[in-house]
């Protein structure tokens, strides 16, 4: 896909998913746990964020810190003290994803407990047979 045809959001003529954009942007590595933990635990300063995505590096995090910054889907407030205080959260934009990652993570962990539920159950068939 050309820069162009992902700007028009259309490959070779075909019909365009209307979501491809914001899908687009939510899959970035480590994108959906950042805006996760902001919805969740609201403001929150770069360390306190970095803790709780565990396993980010510090470099990805700012990266895709800055990315949705770039995208309007969280905001960065700075307060010039000593040492200077950062802290991120969720603009009005990022609040829109609300709904929809909350009825996402519902299904997350119903497909998670039905999977766990049918792995123990065959196998317990197994150990039966």
């Amino acid at each position: 896909m050309t820069d162009n045809n992902a700007a028009e959001g259309h490959e070779g003529g075909g019909a365009a998913c209307p979501m491809d954009y914001i899908l687009r942007m939510l899959m970035g590595p480590w994108t959906t746990y950042i805006v996760y933990n902001l919805r969740t635990y609201g403001p929150q300063r770069f360390g306190e964020l970095k803790r709780r995505v565990a396993g980010v590096s510090a470099k990805m995090l700012t990266e895709r810190l800055r990315t949705l910054e770039g995208a309007g889907l969280i905001k960065r407030d700075y307060e010039a003290t000593i040492p200077p205080k950062v802290t991120y959260s969720l603009t009005a934009r990022g609040h829109e994803l609300d709904e929809v990652l909350g009825g996402l993570a519902d299904v997350a962990i119903r497909w998670q407990a039905e999977d766990a539920a049918a792995k123990t159950s065959r196998h317990t068939e197994l150990k039966a047979a």
